[in-house]
């Protein structure tokens, strides 16, 4: 009996050379000696669930995704101070004003208070620390494109304050329940430019 042999042919292929981009921002890892109310912290403020979890290292998500946060178990940490130099936040974007004042309110009956609610002008933005003072902002986009928003960044009004001005949440909230619609919601208020380090 005649044994066939099958040959797989291959072709020779050459890596492209011009610079590639993510398709994804993936995750982040964080290192923490609080890694119990991390985990807390992280599933009420961003509604993720424990995808896996060893006494070494905890993996969390919020949707396909097979993790969007590590959370390193490290005893004896220090927590960094406003002068030393790394991450100052990460951000999270919900699909409307409606859902970034729902988590607002979600997670204030849990006791969670933002430290920050600035509008920015592109973004309408609420800043957290979670429990080891890592900086979370959640924010909603002004304009109903990418394209729209990004062209704010180009405007004498952004070039002039680039940090946004402070907005009251609560009221946000009431003139949402009343019924205002989403572009007033979503309009720059008035005030001052609003202090820095926020981005």
């Amino acid at each position: 009996m005649d044994t066939v042999f099958e040959t797989t042919s291959r072709r020779r292929r050459t890596l492209d050379p011009k610079p590639a981009t993510p398709v994804l921002f993936a995750h982040f890892v964080l290192r923490s000696s609080n890694i119990q109310p991390m985990i807390d912290w992280y599933s009420a403020v961003l509604n993720m669930h424990v995808v896996q979890r060893t006494d070494y290292i905890c993996f969390l998500t919020y949707d396909d995704e097979h993790h969007r946060l590590g959370i390193v178990n490290l005893a004896g940490l220090k927590v960094p101070d406003a002068k030393t130099s790394g991450l100052a936040h990460v951000a999270y974007t919900f699909r409307d004003i409606g859902q970034l004042l729902s988590t607002y309110r979600r997670v204030k009956n849990l006791g969670i208070a933002p430290a920050r609610c600035i509008h920015h002008g592109p973004t309408v933005s609420i800043y957290y620390r979670d429990p080891d003072g890592n900086g979370v902002e959640l924010q909603v986009d002004r304009y109903a494109t990418k394209e729209a928003t990004a062209a704010y960044f180009q405007t004498e009004a952004f070039k002039k304050n680039p940090i946004g001005v402070v907005f009251d949440p609560e009221a946000l909230v009431q003139a949402y329940e009343a019924g205002a619609p989403e572009s007033e919601l979503l309009d720059m208020p008035e005030g001052p430019p609003a202090p820095g380090q926020s981005r």
